[in-house]
């Protein structure tokens, strides 16, 4: 969260308790992403929840939809408007202390048009957010998609699918596994990525999965928006979460990073 963005922003120092709205894109996330934060939710300074659920973008390259947004004197497409940046706007409107969260899966095929998905999205919020309150909302991916967590934390798995022998956290970047939600379904068949991906959730360590400073810099980048709205409030000092998650000397992600 960079409030240097814009000048006129306000001071948020008087949010005792915060409240992220989750906009998402999966099925799996609108059902539990939530439980994704439980480490920071039990500060007890703050709730997740999810407050809406759109459909996947992509960049606009057909020269026909730009044509066709430019004769009609819009900036973006009408569903970007209303799915995401008037649900965005009610939700930051209903007082200084709420946020939003758009995430979205980056799957492998869709990793080299990050940038371009993100600017979407980006543009998505500016258009419809008042100046003085789009610090407040942030675009940040699960990659390849919210399933590769799982796997650096294989005791979260082990918890609720009980394979033998149990697995062991994944040696690399969990974030370069390339489909890790049909690697579960090899593994395990008949997985269900709502019923046993919710459990897996109730156990997954967050802070466990972003140990290693080399590996999950998106989803250490989406932690690290959360911590610097937390530190906004005036009892972070008691309930400090900034040593956790590595995130003085972990990697981040260079496209969601300047928010």
């Amino acid at each position: 969260m960079n409030a240097s963005r814009n000048p006129t922003v306000p001071d948020d120092s008087a949010c005792y308790y915060l409240h992220f709205g989750l906009i998402v894109t999966g099925v799996g996330e609108r059902e539990h992403l939530p439980k994704l934060f439980h480490s920071l939710m039990a500060t007890g300074v703050c709730t997740f929840e999810v407050i809406g659920r759109t459909g996947q973008r992509s960049p606009i390259t057909s020269v026909k939809q730009k044509l066709k947004l430019v004769g009609s004197g819009k900036t973006i497409p009408d569903k970007d408007a209303t799915e995401i940046g008037l649900l965005a706007r009610r939700y930051l409107n209903a007082g200084p202390c709420h946020l939003v969260l758009l995430i979205d899966d980056l799957e492998h095929d869709r990793r080299a048009s990050a940038q371009e998905v993100f600017n979407r999205y980006r543009l998505a919020l500016d258009t419809m957010l008042p100046i003085a309150q789009r610090h407040r909302a942030a675009i940040h991916f699960l990659v390849n998609m919210l399933e590769a967590y799982y796997f650096a934390d294989a005791t979260a798995i082990n918890a609720v699918l009980r394979p033998l022998p149990p697995l062991e956290d994944y040696t690399g970047d969990v974030e370069t596994i390339i489909h890790p939600k049909n690697d579960l379904k090899r593994r395990f068949p008949g997985f269900d990525e709502v019923q046993h991906g919710g459990a897996i959730l109730d156990h997954l360590d967050v802070e466990r999965a972003l140990s290693r400073p080399d590996t999950c810099a998106w989803l250490r980048t989406l932690f690290a928006w959360c911590v610097k709205a937390l530190e906004r409030s005036p009892v972070y000092e008691a309930v400090s979460v900034s040593g956790k998650y590595r995130l003085h000397d972990g990697i981040m992600s260079t496209v969601t990073q300047g928010q």
